[in-house]
């Protein structure tokens, strides 16, 4: 038997700074059997933490996503249905191919206009008091606006919806978590059943509802409220911790701020280091051992769990030398940050898009801009990596 490495442990600090414990780790191999620390229970699971094994465990068909060939069912995928990062294919091919056909990156682009918009009605609010929440004042209604708004979400409902999907990725307790994803459903459902009766509109989840493939396939309730999950969930919270993590980096690395704001053609390459250095995802959601396999020689027996390691992966010096590092020049190409393989984000197109206009619009709009304090608490949960709060002043 492998020995279990017990992560909550590590206290408080690994949830601030998880980074020497994942090399502690790769150093030890790249492979370990690790007990999560999570809200009222605790998970054994494998934990990859090397860059090529991440990488090719991200593509392996061996590892599955979908629970339910073991025997393995989620809260989530019980209240709110199957979607697209709890499905193998052929059913994630089919939901990849109906949400690609309205989810274009021509659709994306023509968003460019609104996110820039948005960024300076948001700017525009926050600085003339001088200091501010970057994430409440600004990472957070970015966004949630983009999304809520591209998707036909009522603007009366978002601050409800920020609770419910903050608690569902990043749950404090496991009763909290079950209630955030019932009411998340009733609310899916609703707005669904909405949509159907006001009508043809040109919103993406009305889209969605009258999307047909070829074959003549559409979208079933169940599947319809699971894709409306996942686009407003992954569609804002991980860009709102991009955004926010990208800032704080620079703020706490002044030549590297100093580089970008003297050559503004490096933010690109400031975002993609970004997401090497601290991305949004901390680990990959599970995957199953659909058949016994080896990950770098360690046996992995059919049905167990498997968690990637994003933020171990990206930091791993053998792909990155000096990983630890913030350089915005660097190549962080082929990082790791929105996945690899069938399961590469949907979304990234367009949170590159948002975390380029915030940036240059806020470091334009704020040249004196700085921490202003210490910054809340890291989120908890293995899932996501960002803070609740990050104070500035300009």
């Amino acid at each position: 038997m492998a020995e279990v490495i017990d992560l909550g442990e590590f206290g408080e600090g690994f949830r601030t700074d998880p980074h020497p414990v994942y090399a502690r780790l790769r150093e030890a191999g790249p492979v370990h059997r690790v007990r999560l620390p999570v809200p009222d229970e605790h998970h054994e699971t494998w934990l990859v933490v090397g860059y090529e094994e991440a990488r090719a465990a991200l593509a392996d068909p061996r590892l599955a996503k979908d629970g339910s060939k073991i025997g393995v069912t989620f809260l989530d995928e019980q209240l709110i249905g199957k979607y697209l990062l709890v499905a193998d294919p052929p059913q994630h091919t089919r939901l990849r191919g109906l949400i690609t056909r309205a989810f274009t990156m021509r659709r994306v682009e023509e968003l460019r206009p609104r996110i820039r918009q948005i960024t300076d009605g948001l700017l525009d609010a926050m600085l003339p008091h001088g200091r501010a929440d970057l994430v409440d004042s600004f990472a957070y209604p970015l966004p949630i606006t983009v999304i809520c708004e591209l998707l036909g979400v009522p603007e009366m409902d978002r601050t409800e919806f920020r609770k419910l999907s903050t608690e569902a990725v990043a749950p404090t307790s496991a009763e909290s978590e079950h209630d955030a994803f019932v009411r998340l459903a009733e609310y899916l459902t609703e707005l669904i059943e909405d949509k159907r009766r006001a009508g043809p509109s040109a919103d993406l989840l009305s889209e969605l509802i009258r999307t047909t493939a070829e074959d003549g396939d559409r979208l079933s309730p169940q599947e319809l409220r699971g894709m409306a999950f996942i686009l407003l969930i992954a569609g804002h919270e991980t860009t709102v911790n991009l955004i926010a993590n990208a800032v704080h980096a620079l703020l706490t690395h002044p030549d590297q701020l100093a580089a970008l704001r003297a050559d503004m053609t490096l933010l690109d390459g400031a975002i993609e280091e970004a997401l090497r250095y601290e991305g949004p995802v901390e680990n990959a959601t599970f995957r199953f051992a659909a058949e016994p396999l080896e990950i770098a020689g360690v046996p992995i027996a059919q049905g167990d769990a498997v968690m990637v390691g994003l933020t171990a992966a990206d930091r791993d010096g053998a792909r990155f030398p000096a990983p630890d590092r913030f350089d915005i020049r660097r190549d962080a190409r082929g990082h790791l940050a929105f996945g690899h393989g069938i399961h590469y984000c949907l979304g990234a197109p367009l949170a590159r898009l948002e975390a380029g206009t915030a940036i240059r619009s806020l470091l334009d709009r704020a040249p004196d801009l700085a921490l202003d304090g210490t910054p809340g608490d890291w989120l908890p949960g293995p899932l996501m990596r960002g803070v609740r709060s990050l104070p500035v002043r300009w």
